[in-house]
């Protein structure tokens, strides 16, 4: 059946279901006559745009009101969003069952909702949250099933409970050509609800286009739980579908430039890219909870939900992690309701890049629902390479409802890319060398070729409604391979020669995943409590293979560069050739202590063991022989939030981190000693203008001990060094969120003070490589919502990153750059056309993190432009 059909049929059986029914009976409070006269009748429609732009914001209920009418009882679900909820009902024996699928209970009195006997006729009513985006509302008949109606007012949702007890009988069925009553302000017009035995989604009438925000009030990253955002004590940041959409995003980096003090971009041998927070380089990229350990892969932005952020220490829920911070790309998953989208970009440097959304039902129920993405993308780079940079993509997703309490999701995984290996430039003086932007310093026919392919299933079983246990593995395969390498092992500033060696890299990685909690939620006493209680298992069998033509090296002159000049000779020098199995076990408790309705503590601790083997065949660099080394820690965490308003937070918390040294060794083949961070951090954050908008802002004091560092002796082999005490200490500001209607705006400041505090190699009060003092970003959107030119909107921005040190010991600088950024799209029934112009004044500026004078140094991109065409149905 075509789109067209579908949605034929869709409106036909809308418009059959739809009716008008009597005025309701008996008098009214003149309070609520006037409630009356606000609310909007409640129609079944197609899937409104929040469904079918494939992106659910979650909406906050905030409070729980029941009132007594002349036909019942009414409940009303308190939300200035009421429009935008999706009510699934069913009912079982004299139980009336709704389920609200887009939404989350945050109430100041707790978690549940619960009254018994309101009415004559009803038993119990009940509210609570489900999961982490379902609000379960259980309404319980004495001796029948409720009759239900369902109203949308400014209030929010209102179910209208009509008893056996109090309902009058049904009027006479009418003859089909006599018109209904017109109705008045007292005079209510429900639409009843299908049968509760349809299951069918009800969807109220959207006005305009609707859709996620700038602003997302929840994340799972801080605590594992479905705990608010405003009442976790660490500084916590989201970026959503919409604005990976804005903005036109295709890589990871670009979107992590919306947040405060996360500085992104850069490649090296072993990843594809680089991440730096709060001043700590190697911020780990974990897919919905899950790390790779080895030879990481950069999440696809095309099926990224969104992207978490969380600052500070965070071992205790994600083992070892360094003290800044880590990111979660979090995927998309299965719909209910039929999407379909297809997506062109294309723009300069030979751009194109198609990719297709699609989700949906396997079966009536649904209890069987599906998913894929797939992309591919083309591109030239700006520097001067043969190599494109080429991508192909494909994730498929099953979610399977075993029953009303058990959710299974079965999912994969594949890409492969094929890029330009870029060896950056080269520091000279007290700065990066003064050559055009496209010139290289390797050949331009070396590239990287990496192969990743992961599976696995998440399984949910709620015991209740208070205790759940959630159950997920991970299976993940990398492949870094590449023959034509080309690498920098010194610079003479004074004739401009580099001396380069011809490499072949052969990388290799198995990861195993598993991780089980179970979350709780009782009270002792007044004192509320959620409780998780966690078990993590990781294997990660790596290899790591490497030759060259160390001895006979060949030479380019940076200033008049004559390339291919040198053959590449035999790579007959093994650099490196070790195998390595790591075994990780993670036990951790944490409760989250509700002491008073603005009173809560959040504890927990975590201990870690951490075992590794490795095997070193004779080489270059390393002897040979077997290595073992054991580490295991305690680490804990505790914070506390006190808000004095319900839209204020104020928070403090402090917590370790634990990171061993694996795959770190120094020049003899040794294994390095752990790395050790503790974090404090105080902020505030509120949620402002109904919860539409919100901003943080911290003060945040970390310190890493034991750090391993590239030893710059031996660039781009995996050698490290270990350099003592590093600190960073600053001030962050986020801001995020829709200020007027069609109005969106994600914004941050930081300020860090990130510096080597003790060492026996780096001098102490040196500066950490490549973090800034000062940076900000801002982007802003406004879309016209009424009249001729509604759907047309506007977007405009920039990203200022200052001054920053380009290695440990502060040898030389890079300077500081302010990006303009800014785009137009026009939204018109189904389609979408976009413009975007990023890097408007050709700024040439060094991105990333440099890994010292020699390697690193990265040219960010010049001015690119990005359009695309996007269909959704």
């Amino acid at each position: 059946m075509k789109p067209e059909q579908i949605l034929q049929s869709l409106l036909l059986a809308v418009s059959v279901g739809v009716f008008m029914a009597n005025p309701a009976q008996g008098t009214k409070t003149n309070q609520q006559s006037e409630l009356r006269q606000k609310r909007d009748i409640l129609q079944i429609n197609q899937p409104s745009l929040l469904t079918q732009g494939g992106s659910q914001q979650v909406i906050p209920v905030t409070g729980v009101q029941v009132n007594s009418t002349a036909q019942g009882v009414e409940i009303i679900l308190q939300t200035t969003l009421g429009d935008q909820l999706q009510v699934k009902p069913r009912s079982e024996g004299n139980t009336y069952i709704a389920e609200i699928n887009n939404a989350q209970l945050r109430l100041s009195s707790g978690e549940t909702f619960r009254q018994e006997n309101p009415v004559a006729g009803i038993a119990e009513i009940t509210v609570n949250n489900q999961n982490p985006n379902t609000i379960l509302v259980t309404v319980r008949g004495e001796t029948s099933l409720p009759q239900v109606e369902l109203f949308d007012s400014d209030e929010g949702l209102i179910l209208g409970l009509i008893t056996t007890a109090s309902a009058t009988p049904p009027p006479e069925k009418q003859p089909e050509t006599e018109v209904a009553p017109t109705p008045t302000p007292e005079t209510e017009t429900p639409v009843q609800p299908p049968s509760a035995e349809s299951n069918e989604p009800i969807e109220l009438v959207v006005t305009g286009d609707r859709d996620a925000g700038y602003n997302t009030l929840n994340a799972t990253t801080g605590t594992r739980t479905d705990t608010p955002l405003r009442d976790i004590p660490q500084s916590i940041q989201v970026i959503p579908r919409r604005v990976i959409e804005d903005q036109q995003v295709i890589r990871l980096d670009e979107t992590l430039n919306n947040v405060s003090n996360v500085i992104a971009g850069g490649f090296d041998t072993f990843s594809e890219a680089r991440y730096t927070i709060r001043g700590f380089d190697n911020a780990p990229v974990l897919i919905d909870g899950f790390r790779q350990f080895a030879f990481p892969e950069v999440p696809e932005t095309a099926n990224l939900e969104r992207v978490e952020i969380l600052k500070g220490p965070a071992s205790i829920l994600y083992g070892q992690i360094q003290p800044g911070g880590i990111i979660n790309a979090v995927t998309k998953k299965p719909l209910a309701e039929p999407f379909y989208e297809a997506e062109v970009q294309f723009g300069n440097y030979g751009l194109i890049r198609p990719r297709i959304d699609i989700s949906g039902s396997l079966n009536d129920d649904p209890s069987l629902l599906y998913r894929l993405n797939l992309s591919y993308l083309n591109n030239e780079s700006f520097r001067g390479f043969d190599e494109n940079f080429q991508q192909y993509f494909v994730a498929p997703v099953l979610a399977w409802k075993l029953g009303e309490n058990t959710d299974f999701t079965l999912e994969a995984q594949y890409s492969n890319r094929r890029r330009p290996f870029d060896a950056g430039l080269v520091a000279s003086g007290r700065g990066v060398i003064d050559v055009p932007r496209d010139r290289i310093i390797n050949e331009p026919d070396d590239y990287i070729e990496r192969t990743f392919i992961s599976t696995g299933y998440s399984l949910e079983h709620r015991f209740s409604d208070n205790w759940t246990f959630r159950n997920g593995f991970r299976y993940s395969t990398s492949k870094v391979y590449s023959d034509r390498l080309t690498i920098t092992t010194n610079f003479d500033e004074t004739t401009g020669i580099v001396d380069r060696v011809y490499a072949l890299d052969d990388f290799y990685s198995d990861d195993y995943s598993l991780q089980s909690n179970v979350i709780g939620k009782f009270s002792t006493g007044s004192i509320k409590h959620t409780l998780l209680f966690g078990l993590d298992l990781n294997r990660t069998n790596s290899s790591s293979f490497a030759t060259s033509n160390f001895f006979t090296p060949s030479q380019l002159n940076i200033f008049n560069p004559v390339y291919r000049a040198t053959p590449r000779t035999g790579l007959d020098i093994l650099l490196l050739d070790r195998k390595s199995v790591t075994d990780r076990l993670g036990i951790y408790l944490q409760d989250e202590i509700a002491f008073f309705d603005s009173l809560k503590l959040l504890a927990g601790i975590r201990y870690e063991t951490v075992k590794q083997d490795i095997t070193n065949q004779p080489s270059l660099f390393y002897p040979g022989g077997d290595t073992s080394q054991f580490n295991d820690a305690f680490t804990p965490r505790i914070g506390i939030v006190y808000q004095p308003l319900k839209e204020v937070s104020l928070y403090a918390s402090y917590s370790q981190s634990f990171n061993p040294n694996v795959d770190q060794f120094d020049v003899n083949g040794n294994p390095l000693e752990p790395e050790r961070g503790e974090g404090y951090e105080v902020g505030v954050k509120t949620e402002l203008l109904e919860g539409k908008l919100s901003a943080t802002i911290s003060y945040f004091d970390i310190t890493k001990q034991n750090v391993a560092t590239t030893d710059l002796n031996f660039p781009g082999l995996g050698i490290s060094i270990a350099t003592g005490e590093q600190r960073s200490r600053g001030f962050e500001f986020d801001v995020s969120g829709e200020i007027l209607p069609g109005w969106n705006v994600i914004a941050a400041y930081a300020y860090t003070d990130a510096e080597v505090t003790a060492d026996n190699t780096i001098p102490i009060g040196n500066r950490l490589a490549g973090v800034p003092k000062y940076s900000a970003s801002l982007w802003t959107t406004y879309e016209i919502q009424r009249g001729n030119w509604q759907g047309l909107g506007f977007g405009v921005g920039f990203n200022y990153v200052g001054e920053r040190q380009g290695d440990l010991d502060n040898s030389f600088e890079l300077d500081s750059y302010f990006l303009t950024n800014a785009g137009i799209f026009y939204r018109r029934d189904n389609w979408r056309f976009a413009l975007n112009f990023k890097n408007i004044f050709d700024v040439d500026y060094i991105s990333g993190v440099p890994f010292g004078r020699n390697s690193g140094i990265y040219p960010g991109e010049p001015f690119t432009v990005i359009g695309s065409v996007s269909v959704r149905f």
